[in-house]
């Protein structure tokens, strides 16, 4: 039976209204008109699927780590991926020191020996180098995970860790150190449109490094033996659940979800991925674990090419390794970069290797995909000429944020990807991986979705529209749940609307009590993107809020038609011409000093006028919905509650 038709009756899916018209079309008595005649799906987003097999129907997300708790010598997740919830969700032993996430004590030897620049000098011009010397685990343990809106859980997170079945705060928007992707949680994203995962074996033996022995599985901290075992856990975990299929061919992909199965793709992400010997003979191993796709470098610059750069953590690891200082631009303070060498503008100078470029022929010759992500925009240059050389060979991101849509600070970062990689990407016949854990995005006008809630599905409204709209590149979800990252927050509760600052924040979120769209009645609504089983409540909120999820909701036939691009014989001249791509319309924020100017004070303080609900502390009157901030002293000192 057709995929259309079998998911017309078959589908546990609840789609939203948007969605619903989609798959009335579907099931109507002309099937081989339905997605491609749909606005803003397959066909208009840079597939061409006419004349070709039925289009697919259901989600793809570009980027999982499932098995993340063998990651970093096994010492970093809490959790299992598998088996019984009351098992594999059990809270952790909160408290000093920890039974995971919690840093040694003397992480300075992480920073490496370099002869040229004593550490006690360094420390005196870097401020977190400085930090990491005297401050040690302990600070650093409790401070790795703080961002605007949440205390994070690593370290001591004594508060966080209830565990399963309680969701009362975790796991949450912002879990980086607890377990995401259970097979409960895999199952029910899976029941609701989930078609096609992509699982990405992961590891970064700096991290590995800087955790306390006593949690460390593995101490040697070989990346690859991380990753060789996560993908016996894939394989395992496929062979166990009849739902779920490893695709190790584009036709493989296809048949899976025509049979109304969730079809894996692995994949590895790790800084030194096949970093020692004869990287061919590894090749062959990891394909034969069933490997399609990989990214050629990760966080650091290793054999095959050059990173971008990003956080300065990844500069200091960079620094341990090659000593390397920059005076050309200014990364990691504003006049030195550690670690990489870059140009005037803070670009990676490094591009592919000889062995990278040997590398990305070799995957081509096999028709594995080729996940540029991470990569310097030197690297991607190179990547594109050897794709243009192979008939234009699909290239794509399995976890991207678009530059332009980024507030300044973030935009400066080389990871980002700006318009320029997203033309090579769609002439290559490619697809993004939209990242879901936005932070504050700037305003894209041309999307129908207010940017009136930051770091909330609201903020991600604005990149997936200014992808779909503005570059009309085909697009997945590129989640990076387990993936060290905190993910898209709620529009309801404490953490509401969080990313920028508190008063800001609290506005933000009384206004989504009073007029934004109502709660969708789950977790979604006030613990946001907490694991895998909430990413149809992300799609679901997007179409409330008035965008159109539909080509996310058939982007397994974006991914599957780009890996058949890459095995066929017949790609001649560019799948797409890009000429369409409009980046304008993005309207910068202001910064926040600036936006906090434009509320009301009281005793030199601004604040959000009747933000705070009863219960809440408050400094006063003013701030309450009540209007009464019982027992609150002169100017907030003490703090009284909202009644």
């Amino acid at each position: 039976m057709p995929s259309v038709w079998k998911l017309c009756y078959f589908s546990p899916m609840r789609p939203p209204a948007l969605l619903a018209l989609a798959l009335l079309a579907a099931c109507s008595s002309n099937p081989s008109t339905t997605a491609t005649d749909t606005q803003g799906t397959a066909s208009d987003t840079g597939t061409d699927t006419s004349g070709e097999a039925e289009p697919l129907v259901g989600i793809a997300d570009l980027h999982l780590h499932m098995f993340a708790e063998e990651a970093f010598g096994g010492g970093w997740l809490h959790g299992q991926a598998q088996g019984p919830a009351e098992v594999a969700l059990a809270p952790c032993d909160g408290g000093d020191p920890g039974d995971h996430a919690w840093l040694r004590d003397d992480l300075a030897p992480l920073l490496g020996t370099c002869p040229d620049k004593p550490l006690e000098e360094l420390q005196l011009e870097v401020p977190l180098v400085a930090a990491i010397v005297l401050g040690g685990g302990t600070l650093i343990s409790e401070e790795i995970a703080v961002v605007p809106g949440s205390k994070g859980e690593t370290g001591e997170h004594a508060d966080r860790t209830n565990g399963w079945p309680s969701l009362e705060s975790w796991p949450r928007w912002d879990s980086i150190a607890h377990q995401q992707s259970w097979e409960g949680h895999l199952r029910a994203a899976y029941d609701n449109g989930l078609r096609l995962e992509v699982i990405s074996a992961v590891s970064f033996n700096w991290l590995c490094m800087a955790l306390r022995e006593d949690n460390v599985k593995r101490p040697e901290c070989n990346e690859m033996d991380d990753v060789l075992l996560q993908l016996q856990m894939a394989n395992d975990f496929a062979a166990a659940n009849e739902w779920a299929e490893i695709a190790l061919s584009a036709a493989d992909a296809r048949r899976i979800v025509e049979e109304d199965k969730l079809a894996l793709v692995l994949s590895v992400e790790a800084s030194h991925i096949m970093n020692d010997g004869d990287w061919r003979a590894q090749l062959d191993e990891l394909y034969n674990l069933g490997v399609r796709t990989l990214q050629p470098v990760h966080q650091l610059n290793n054999r095959f090419g050059g990173a971008a750069p990003h956080n300065t953590i990844f500069h200091l690891a960079m620094y341990a390794e090659n000593c390397h200082i920059d005076t050309d631009c200014g990364l990691t303070t504003d006049t030195l970069t550690l670690g990489f060498d870059v140009d005037a503008n803070c670009r990676n100078v490094l591009g592919l290797t000889e062995d990278g470029k040997q590398l990305v022929q070799e995957m081509i010759d096999r028709g594995m995909l080729l996940d540029a992500a991470h990569l310097s925009e030197n690297s991607v240059r190179d990547l594109r000429d050897i794709a243009v050389a192979n008939d234009y060979y699909p290239i794509y991101m399995s976890h991207a944020h678009f530059r332009d849509i980024m507030i300044p600070a973030k935009a400066a970062e080389e990871k980002t990807t700006p318009p320029w990689v997203v033309e090579v990407i769609r002439q290559s016949g490619g697809m993004i991986g939209l990242r879901t854990a936005h932070e504050e995005t700037n305003t894209y006008e041309g999307s129908a979705v207010t940017n009136t809630c930051h770091g909330s599905s609201r903020s991600f409204a604005q990149a997936y529209d200014f992808g779909r709209l503005g570059l009309k590149v085909p697009m997945g979800l590129g989640s990076d749940l387990n993936g060290f990252i905190q993910q898209t927050r709620p529009r309801f509760g404490p953490d509401a609307c969080s990313a920028s600052f508190p008063e800001e924040a609290q506005c933000q979120a009384r206004d989504e009590r009073n007029s934004g769209p109502p709660r969708l009645g789950n977790d979604f609504d006030e613990h946001g993107l907490g694991n895998m089983s909430l990413l149809t409540p992300l799609l679901d909120d997007l179409d409330a809020l008035g965008s159109d999820s539909t080509p996310l909701r058939y982007s397994v036939n974006d991914f599957v038609a780009m890996w058949e691009r890459a095995e066929s014989a017949d790609r001649s001249g560019p799948a797409d011409p890009a000429d369409d791509m409009d980046p304008s319309g993005v309207t910068i924020l202001p910064s926040h000093q600036l936006r906090k100017q434009e509320l009301p004070e009281e005793c030199g303080e601004s604040y959000c006028p009747g933000s705070l609900l009863a219960g809440t502390s408050c400094r006063f009157n003013a701030e309450c919905e009540s209007g009464v901030c019982a027992g609150a002293g002169d100017c907030g000192n003490p703090l009284g509650v909202c009644e």
